[in-house]
């Protein structure tokens, strides 16, 4: 079955860094756009950024430029590196993979992201 399987989520403090992981597995990772969700409770679910399978990339303005995504075909696995993290921050964070060819998305379960001191 087609799976999205995030890592890297924990507790870390204001300021520091913390790299988010996605692997893919049974799809045809170089095909799709990958993006990286988060939803605070209550809220829309906002996208913080996305990569083209290009390795175009996109974010959201609110991050001021603290996020970079990346991606590695290879691997099947795109990258959310975090750094200056702030208590905001705190969410969910799910990895999305879309095909632009038909209205097909896949996601992953989500990993947690704590900004605590």
């Amino acid at each position: 079955q087609v799976q999205l399987v995030e890592a890297g989520g924990c507790l870390v403090q204001p300021g520091g860094s913390l790299r988010l992981s996605c692997t893919a597995s049974r799809i045809t990772f170089s095909e799709y756009d990958m993006n990286w969700y988060r939803q605070a409770p209550g809220q829309q679910r906002e996208l913080v950024a996305s990569v083209t399978p290009g390795s175009i990339t996109k974010y959201a303005d609110s991050l001021e430029g603290r996020f970079t995504i990346s991606r590695d075909n290879a691997k099947k696995s795109v990258y959310l590196q975090m750094n200056s993290l702030k208590p905001e921050d705190t969410v969910v964070y799910s990895c999305n993979a879309r095909w632009r060819v038909t209205p097909l998305d896949f996601w992953g379960q989500g990993t947690q992201v704590t900004v605590s001191s």
